[in-house]
């Protein structure tokens, strides 16, 4: 079966929704399509949009990787997903919150013990607290794959400290000077109100007893690979952009930012650092990126932090194979979005068939991200699957398996011609006293032909992602 394309049937022709945008590239001709590439990237240079690419060994910053022909997603469709996305970290935060307390899930025998045992995200610290609104992961990135035959899938969550999102909307500004007669003829959803709801959640987060709350983006520094993204956010939300040592608690557990006219109160904090770097005191003793104190201050109630420490408990892809059961748990629900088939090293018959089969599945580490330390099976080398076996018998509880699905594509303009390319979506999800799904997300997009590695710290690339409506509800954007 071929890929499924997000633009054309099975026929070749104009999938609804992308009817106006296939009209265009037709009648602009690839020269002209060319040149609104070129201005494109013209566009991202000039506007300072990084990201630091890996995969050549060089770690440098290089102008973000973008394609100006979009991905696009008919208005309904994209209903039902955003109804699944806030059902699933629904269930996300009950569990993580049920997994620091009372714990139910594993004395109904519904969640193995073992497996929190096994767990190199759950922390002992966080045992007995209870954020505001219940809610752990306040932002999460989850990440959709379509397979051939048009099913739509979560591959995975991201739950600790998820990026991409300052892409998300810079590509909707390029992508807007690129093609503006494409934006006044049909009704595609607007991304630019994320940030205001990123602040109102994070405003909400505050104490009660905090009328102005005092925001701060913790970042590791310059040297991040996400920093364009912390600095942009910042900006965005109004709030002060700070190292850990900018930041000082104080003995009755409060938060202070150093500045040059004192210290100043911090009430709420984004944070872009690992948990073990957080806090010194508790963590990683040699840790210069966080600030000592902090999670006594946030435990006392003093400072609230996004998101929680913790929280990556459920950011595990051991942990993502039990989501749907998370779901029914939780909710009495059944998933509106489904997993992938997983397999589960763990346990003997699993991992017997997954050692059996390995040149027919992808290998994925239970705690990796970016896509870092995956195998995919039919395009690795004898000797690349025999140490991924030997990697598995060692240490089964860190990996899982999966069938290696033939990723949808989108047409993609590669040097002199539009070709397709596979490619997945990273929608970010907000979460506290309310839900906010961005429309659309980040569309990431595998430039070798052939590839399936769409990470953007791997290499690939990313398009704009519109959400069409049809019935032009909208207006126009």
């Amino acid at each position: 079966m071929s890929p499924w394309d997000e633009l054309r049937d099975e026929h070749g022709a104009a999938r609804p929704a992308a009817v106006e945008v296939l009209g265009a590239i037709d009648a602009l001709g690839v020269d002209e399509l060319k040149g609104r590439q070129a201005a494109a990237a013209a566009d991202i240079l000039t506007m300072g949009i990084t990201f630091t690419v890996y995969s050549d060994g060089s770690g440098i910053d290089r102008a973000w990787p973008f394609d100006v022909i979009p991905r696009v997603i008919e208005a309904t469709e994209w209903a039902a997903l955003e109804r699944g996305l806030i059902q699933r970290l629904a269930a996300l935060n009950h569990f993580i919150d049920d997994l620091y307390n009372d714990q139910r899930i594993i004395a109904d025998g519904v969640f193995p013990a073992e497996l929190l045992a096994g767990s190199a995200n759950f922390r002992e610290e966080c045992r007995g607290v209870h954020p505001k609104f219940g809610v752990w992961a306040h932002i999460c990135g989850s990440d959709l794959v379509r397979d051939a035959d048009g099913t739509m899938y979560v591959l995975e969550d991201n739950l600790r400290v998820p990026s991409g999102v300052s892409y998300v909307l810079e590509n909707r500004a390029v992508a807007k000077r690129a093609f503006p007669e494409l934006f006044a003829r049909q009704s595609i959803a607007p991304v630019d109100a994320y940030t205001d709801e990123l602040n109102k959640l994070l405003v909400s987060l505050a104490a009660d007893n905090v009328r102005h709350p005092s925001i701060a983006v913790l970042t590791p520094g310059i040297f991040n690979s996400a920093y364009f993204e912390h600095s942009f956010l910042a900006q965005r939300l109004g709030a002060t952009l700070v190292e850990g040592g900018d930041l000082v608690v104080s003995d009755d557990d409060r938060v202070f930012m150093r500045t040059i006219d004192g210290l100043e109160p911090v009430d709420v904090i984004y944070r872009r650092i690992d948990d073990l770097f957080l806090d010194p005191e508790v963590f990683r003793p040699d840790s210069m990126l966080g600030v000592p104190g902090l999670m006594r201050a946030w435990k006392a109630g003093r400072v609230a932090i996004a998101n929680a420490p913790g929280a990556g408990v459920a950011d595990d892809k051991v942990v993502y194979a039990w989501v749907p059961d998370v779901i029914r748990y939780y909710l009495g629900e059944e998933p509106l979005i489904a997993n992938v088939p997983t397999y589960r090293c763990l346990y003997e018959d699993e991992r017997r068939f997954v050692l059996d089969n390995l040149g027919e599945l992808v290998v994925k580490p239970a705690n990796e991200s970016g896509g870092y330390g995956i195998l995919i099976g039919n395009r690795a080398t004898d000797a690349q699957l025999a140490e991924a076996a030997a990697a598995v018998e060692a240490a089964p509880r860190n990996w899982v398996a999966q069938p290696i699905l033939e990723l949808s594509t989108a047409p993609t303009l590669c040097g002199e011609a539009v070709e397709p390319r596979h490619v997945d979506l990273r929608p970010f999800i907000l979460s506290g006293a309310t839900s906010y799904v961005t429309a659309g997300g980040l569309t990431r997009v595998a430039l070798p032909k052939g590839s399936l590695v769409v990470n953007s710290s791997q290499g690939g690339g990313s398009k704009d992602t519109w959400i069409v409506d049809l019935g032009a509800g909208w207006g126009q954007y």
